[in-house]
């Protein structure tokens, strides 16, 4: 089942539909034969309503994105959500899709379920024929015909730019579409470069910011926005920023002999410190808007003792108890600010840090909810991404004291923002986090409140979690969690996924405005001179690096998760916010098809992948706490023996596609 990124007003007729079915031809695009009728493509472009579903239809190629998982029927969309250092699976074979990258079991014949290739081109070719028939048609309004060709424009570049984060570059088609008598000679093309497809890509996203409207209204909020545009010719400038686009290839064997037929490099082998300026004056274009904000949910102050949880007074930063955000946390909910962006608490239209996303598939739930509120529990965050969540005092996990990592239990129990209720038998070293991590990871003896539960077992709702052997998250071994953590991230406390029973409407953030902000302070960080760069009006506006301007919007993401922000002794050494700044993005967008791509980018996945798995020893009983809680080194299955290999930095084509494109050469190091 694929699920459609935007709004449909209405499907194609029967008889429209029965002329949708996709028929192969020699290219490697497998262009289906009804679009090139000429009687059909012109009853479609002189009426609103079919150019409306032709469009939709089109969009209907776009990834769901928030697919990470995927099984059996289910494909994932990325590699993201279990090639990452994030978590595992236990499963690693050709029965389950995606789990094979990192064990280096993908091959050009076998890509685990992930094979968006064709359907991206088929997406393009769509956009370039909405492109060339548009403006003919006398059905359209001047405000239609504008927003349906920078619709047009963005789908276009979205598929590259799909394409290039996941196989790097790619051929960029002419934008007339193919005839149907095309050989296969004529429908091969080159790769381009990567700096090429960059700049296709921006250049139709500037075209298509031109003409998107600022805001939607309520019944189209997945439709895509002059900011969403902005968002990611701002990722797309990041990423040719970042070491591996920048002059990092050289120094890969793989990569640093790379090059076209023409001789030129398929990757930069050069550092151009401007990128950096660039990619820093391309997100403080969207700062400038003045459109977004991070979510808030406001403090909640009750007689109960439930309300949110206090602020660190030990912090040494005054700024955090004593003013309103975005200057401190003084007046805001951290858990519920960060918790209600994924849960289905609010609709997408509400949230002002939303850009651009999707409905969300819920797919994935089924690996966090233990069996005992139908999942599978086997989802399993590893240790290593558990400790980088910070203290509630925004010390480092590793600078705790050995009685806070202790095993002991708390022995009392609590209730904050309202809803989120702490077991008394939750080890002293899950609590006294920051809210992040309540708001995003399942531990032991972790709380599955289920409040939507209707039916008659009185131990569905408030059910408590464990991931002993033995324990409450599973019903037989299948099902085993083999690290003691998952994640809750896009859990509602109401949501239960028994068959019948409630599970809130959520959507996935694609884009949202703490990456803009991240992503500048990460560029201004970067940057070694003064790049002139341009506003949302024109104006010029000069960028260097300015360790106050990193402070005030790096200190808004902390703020927000109610933590102390950083000071500019901080900001002014490199290295040091560099590290900051990395550990921040891990942790801010944990399971938000991030980390695969930052780990590449920044060229630090071989450190990553390279270590070992860590997680709870989950071979022990209940009774054997304190061995429970003792970490372990797990590698007693494919899916935990990571590797790493130069390949892997891009995802290989399909053999199929390979053979369908002789002009197509393979990403290095695959065969």
């Amino acid at each position: 089942m694929k699920i459609n990124k935007w709004i449909c007003i209405k499907w194609f007729s029967v008889l429209f539909v029965s002329a949708l079915a996709f028929t192969s031809c020699e290219s490697y695009l497998d262009i289906d034969k009804y679009v090139y009728d000429k009687m059909t493509i012109d009853s479609i472009f002189t009426n609103r309503t079919r150019i409306l579903e032709y469009i939709n239809g089109t969009a209907a190629y776009l990834p769901n994105e928030s697919q990470l998982i995927g099984d059996w029927d289910y494909n994932p969309q990325s590699p993201s959500g279990l090639s990452t250092d994030e978590a595992i699976v236990p499963w690693a074979d050709g029965n389950h899709p995606g789990a094979q990258l990192y064990v280096d079991a993908v091959t050009p014949q076998n890509t685990a379920g992930i094979n968006p290739y064709a359907n991206y081109y088929k997406g393009i070719r769509k956009a370039n024929i909405i492109l060339s028939r548009i403006g003919g048609n006398s059905d359209l309004t001047e405000s239609d015909r504008q927003d349906y060709t920078g619709q047009a424009y963005f789908l276009r570049a979205y598929f590259y730019y799909s394409l290039v984060r996941l196989y790097g570059p790619v051929p960029l088609l002419p934008e007339t579409a193919f005839e149907t008598d095309a050989t296969v000679d004529e429908v091969s093309y080159e790769r381009n470069s990567w700096d090429e497809c960059v700049e296709y890509i921006c250049s139709d996203m500037e075209k298509a910011a031109k003409l998107l409207p600022t805001s939607r209204s309520i019944m189209y909020p997945f439709l895509p926005t002059k900011g969403a545009a902005y968002a990611v010719v701002a990722r797309m400038r990041l990423y040719s920023a970042s070491p591996l686009f920048n002059g990092g290839a050289s120094t890969v064997e793989e990569l640093s002999g790379w090059k076209r037929p023409d001789g030129t490099y398929f990757i930069s082998q050069t550092n151009d410190p401007a990128r950096w300026g660039i990619a820093a004056a391309a997100f403080r274009r969207i700062i400038d808007m003045g459109k977004y904000k991070l979510n808030t949910w406001p403090k909640i102050v009750n007689s109960k003792n439930t309300g949110t949880l206090p602020l660190p007074t030990t912090s040494g930063d005054a700024n955090l108890t004593t003013k309103n955000f975005p200057d401190g946390a003084m007046d805001i909910d951290p858990y519920l600010s960060y918790k209600s962006l994924f849960d289905g608490s609010l609709r997408p239209e509400s949230i002002d840090e939303f850009i651009y996303g999707s409905r969300r598939s819920g797919m994935d739930d089924r690996y966090y909810y233990p069996t005992k509120h139908s999942g599978k529990s086997i989802y399993a965050v590893t240790t290593d991404m558990i400790e980088q969540y910070r203290m509630a005092d925004g010390r480092q996990y590793s600078d705790a004291t050995a009685g806070e990592k202790s095993s002991d239990a708390v022995g009392s129990g609590a209730v904050f923002s309202e809803d989120y209720i702490l077991n008394a038998s939750r080890a002293i070293r899950d609590d006294k986090r920051e809210p992040r991590f309540y708001a995003s990871i399942g531990f032991n003896y972790c709380v599955w409140p289920a409040t939507s539960y209707t039916g008659t077992d009185n131990s569905v709702k408030n059910f408590v979690c464990t991931y002993y052997k033995g324990g409450t998250s599973t019903g037989d071994q299948d099902h085993t969690n083999y690290t003691g953590y998952t994640s809750r991230k896009y859990v509602h406390q109401e949501d239960n996924i028994l068959y019948g029973n409630a599970v809130k409407s959520k959507f996935y953030p694609t884009f949202r405005y703490a990456e803009v902000l991240l992503s500048y302070v990460e560029a201004m960080n970067e940057m070694t001179g003064t790049y002139t760069g341009t506003n949302i009006n024109g104006e010029s506006v000069i960028i260097t690096r300015d360790p106050a301007e990193i402070v005030k919007y790096f200190n808004q993401i902390r703020y927000r998760a109610g933590l102390p922000g950083i000071t500019v002794a901080d900001a002014t050494d490199r290295e040091t916010m560099r590290n900051i700044i990395k550990q921040e993005w891990r942790v801010e967008f944990f399971n938000e098809n991030h980390r695969y791509y930052d780990l590449r980018r920044w060229m630090d996945a071989k450190n990553a992948y390279t270590k070992p798995v860590m997680g709870l020893d989950v071979t022990q009983k209940e009774q054997d706490r304190a061995l429970f809680y003792t970490p372990r080194v797990w590698n007693t299955l494919p899916s935990m023996k990571r590797t790493w290999k130069d390949k892997m930095y891009f995802f290989p084509f399909t053999q199929d596609t390979m053979d369908k494109n002789g002009r197509l050469v393979q990403n290095p190091g695959w065969k």
